[in-house]
């Protein structure tokens, strides 16, 4: 195991550990756990659907995609916060995907494809509004879910993985992410983006992962997300402006302020009250393409 990758699981296991201390499953959420969905290491590749008590029928859909540096996180770490999403009227597809360096680039897009496909295949089991899809990814998830976006929407990018038909985001809500490659954004994360990626890769494959060269008039609207204690808060300045050349609709949102930077994935933090908030205004901007309300970009 490669020593920096442990410490960074270890780090993040017990930050996550005490953050998350406590909670325990809302009585008003109905949870189907552990669901395998691939068979190439069923113990990695499950998923869990959230749903609220009092909402029968077919609701819309989020897919979680988590972060972790490509190296850590699972759904157990993302229950608190996926079942926050769920309480505010979603039903909520929670997954593992495969890490680095164990698995490298691509198998968690496989997976979130994998996963994508299941979204479909199950759709009445599960009470699933599949014309109402949305997606939530934060840190290293978010860079997964913006990328995996552009690839749903433009022909022109090929992935070396297959892709759902009939799969498509209404809209994708990005939280502390990094979205170009070609600066070195990632700081003193820099080694994680080495292992996640295969083994003597050549230089073009920056490229083929960074998610403004794929962007199109396709791609779905979008809530973008950073707080002034994000070690990625300049993230944003490199998709913002691919997203208005292509006339994407798009909100752009900092929590938090110098007195109270917040920090990096604070949406995550169940006892936040800017948590809170902004888990309440990116389900209320998904809640416009379901009510078919307006849409207007937002450059605050």
């Amino acid at each position: 195991m490669n020593a920096y990758v442990q410490k960074i699981r270890d780090e993040f296991g017990q930050g996550d550990a005490k953050r998350d201390a406590g909670q325990k499953t809302p009585e008003d959420i109905m949870r189907f756990d552990d669901i395998v969905y691939g068979t190439d290491d069923p113990e990695l590749q499950k998923l869990d659907v959230y749903r609220p008590k009092d909402r029968s029928g077919k609701l819309p859909v989020i897919l979680s995609v988590h972060g972790g540096g490509w190296v850590y996180g699972t759904k157990e770490v993302y229950q608190w916060y996926c079942m926050s999403l769920a309480q505010r009227g979603f039903a909520v597809v929670n997954y593992s995907y495969r890490l680095a360096p164990e698995y490298r680039y691509p198998a968690s897009f496989e997976d979130t494809s994998t996963v994508s496909q299941w979204i479909l295949d199950h759709g009445e089991e599960y009470g699933f509004d599949l014309e109402h899809i949305f997606g939530v990814g934060d840190s290293a998830g978010a860079h997964m879910l913006s990328l995996y976006a552009a690839a749903l929407t433009n022909a022109q990018f090929k992935v070396p993985y297959n892709l759902p038909k009939g799969f498509a985001f209404q809209a994708i809500a990005l939280n502390c992410g990094v979205y170009d490659f070609a600066d070195n954004l990632l700081g003193d994360t820099d080694p994680l983006i080495q292992v996640f990626l295969p083994e003597n890769s050549s230089e073009t494959i920056y490229t083929e992962i960074s998610t403004i060269h794929w962007i199109n008039e396709n791609y779905p609207s979008c809530f973008i997300m950073t707080c002034p204690g994000d070690f990625l808060n300049a993230a944003p300045e490199k998709l913002i402006p691919v997203l208005k050349k292509n006339s994407i609709p798009f909100i752009y949102r900092t929590y938090g302020n110098a007195k109270n930077q917040l920090a990096h994935v604070f949406h995550c933090n169940m006892r936040l009250p800017e948590a809170t908030l902004c888990n309440d205004e990116e389900c209320n901007f998904f809640n416009t393409f379901i009510n078919q309300l307006p849409q207007t970009s937002d450059h605050k």
